[in-house]
């Protein structure tokens, strides 16, 4: 195996990249509702400045190139392997803490599948995601032992929650990556499409970060407004658009955020990202330019259908999401 002069080899950082590409593809789309998008630079509603994510999101990139590397090498999806993904995950939220924070969902989502798609090479979504369940089984004994704010909700409301999630096989960003497949058949723009996959994990999901903010009503409230927008035609429709507007003006006035949600979809833009070949391609345009000339996420794919019909149906807390 050939590798780079710091010792990774190079398809460790590419798929490093393409998991903070599709991070930053999420930070990027608007509207999303409850969620920072570009329409919120000031943090007006959800209280995060919308540059300083993007600005932090940059830097997981040596920790998931390292989560990469240490999968590659180990070989095998055991608790050796479970240990090592949640002690550089501790680094790497430290180091993401040192640039402004945030992105804790993202990490224990993105690590766990950039070290599944470093296990197996080529695999498809449903074979990556299930291997990413096998990982997050192991409990990671090395982990501090405070019980985090979305366990205590989890163990409170008996809601999944993010390890749920991840030992489940990610149920959510395999139904999304169905959703958004399905949307760019049916002509979406690649904003529509992520848009509608994310409302369709937003209509099921059992957020830990709802449920703490809101309650259970309030988690209701959030699924069915998501569900309303899905059941009108989705965003490419006008009716859908129409209740997308609604529902996203009514979760800035609630101050309810989704937060759970936003790194399953980036998990899903992930997988959509390095295909069925287990090897990242570039990000399709998602229009975020403006005119600008350039567009930041690289150019469109042609005919990007991601899976290829493989695809089934606040402050940083003091320790990782890889460290359950």
């Amino acid at each position: 195996m050939t590798g780079t002069p710091h010792g990774n080899d190079p398809e460790d950082e590419a798929l490093a990249r393409a998991a903070v590409d599709a991070l930053i593809g999420q930070l990027a789309l608007a509207p999303k509702p409850g969620l920072p998008d570009p329409r919120d630079l000031t943090a007006r509603a959800t209280r995060r400045d919308h540059s300083a994510l993007r600005w932090s999101a940059r830097a997981l990139l040596p920790g998931l190139t390292a989560m990469a590397a240490t999968a590659r090498r180990t070989g095998e999806p055991g608790a050796r392997l479970r240990a090592d993904l949640g002690a550089i995950g501790r680094s790497t939220e430290h180091t993401v803490a040192l640039t402004g924070g945030g992105h804790r969902g993202a990490l224990w989502t993105l690590g766990l599948l950039v070290a599944a798609a470093a296990l197996r090479p080529g695999a498809g979504p449903a074979d990556t995601t299930a291997l990413a369940g096998q990982l997050a089984a192991h409990p990671d004994r090395r982990a501090p032992r405070r019980p985090s704010r979305g366990s205590t909700v989890s163990a409170r409301y008996g809601a999944a929650g993010a390890k749920g999630e991840a030992r489940a096989g990610f149920p959510h960003v395999r139904r999304a990556l169905t959703a958004l497949v399905e949307a760019r058949a049916q002509g979406a723009t690649e904003p529509q499409a992520r848009l509608n996959a994310l409302l369709t994990v937003m209509s099921t999901l059992q957020d830990t970060e709802l449920l703490y903010t809101a309650g259970p009503m309030g988690l209701r409230h959030v699924q069915a407004g998501a569900r309303g927008v899905l059941e009108a035609g989705g965003t490419v429709t006008e009716p859908g658009a129409a209740a997308l507007s609604a529902l996203d003006t009514d979760l800035q006035a609630r101050g309810w955020g989704p937060r759970g949600s936003a790194p399953l979809l980036t998990g899903t833009l992930f997988l959509d990202a390095i295909g069925a070949r287990g090897t990242a391609r570039p990000a399709p345009c998602t229009g975020c330019h403006r005119g600008a000339g350039k567009c930041a996420t690289g150019p469109r794919a042609p005919d990007a259908r991601g899976a290829r019909g493989t695809a089934r149906p606040a402050p940083v807390p003091p320790h990782s999401e890889l460290s359950p």
